[in-house]
């Protein structure tokens, strides 16, 4: 496949360098958020949304502050539009969804921290994508912790449900089934050969 293809670009963020589960960025949100399959995708959606606007946002300063020549403001200007769109997205929520907004807690304006976004903004940065390579970068990383957050909320329900030994209880039965998963996505690592 085609390394420069948008097809490349999203498979390639959502499932073989699925930052959760291949480079371990996000791990906060992923367990804190993880324990309720009804809340785990609707973080999900905002997380893919604020990476979304914040990777477009990202490509633009990026730009701008090159041909200014101001290219050491970048991080500052990145986390000030990161901050930014998480408060828009958090008053969407609380406004549209007040139950959504009370389940996802404090997690949700800890979005704004929340390593995985920075890392879309610099990695797009540093590869040198396009605008439309930037956009399909931040939807596929933000699908790929869609879908892990989705998978993790799922077995985190079912063991729940099952007769687990008190000794594997709780934090440490989520970080084997975390621990199991991403062994499971390392699998994709062979995806496009090399």
């Amino acid at each position: 496949m085609n390394t420069d293809s948008l097809a490349y670009v999203f498979l390639n963020a959502t499932l073989v360098n699925n930052f959760v589960l291949m480079l371990f960025l996000g791990i906060c949100p992923f367990l804190g958020v993880s324990g309720n399959f009804k809340t785990a995708p609707r973080m999900g959606v905002a997380v893919t949304f604020v990476m979304v606007i914040s990777a477009s946002a990202a490509y633009g300063i990026h730009e701008l502050l090159t041909a200014l020549n101001l290219r050491y403001l970048e991080l500052i200007a990145y986390i000030a539009v990161i901050a930014a769109t998480v408060q828009l997205v958090e008053m969407f929520i609380r406004k549209v969804s007040p139950p959504l907004y009370r389940s996802l807690g404090v997690f949700l304006p800890l979005i704004t921290t929340y390593c995985a976004i920075l890392y879309v903004a610099l990695f797009q940065t540093a590869r040198g994508y396009t605008y439309l390579h930037s956009v399909v970068f931040a939807l596929g990383a933000g699908l790929g912790f869609t879908l892990a957050i989705g998978i993790m909320s799922g077995m985190r329900e079912e063991i729940d449900l099952a007769d687990v030994p008190a000794m594997v209880k709780g934090t440490s039965m989520t970080l084997l089934v975390a621990g199991m998963l991403s062994l499971a996505f390392m699998g994709f690592g062979g995806l496009g050969g090399g």
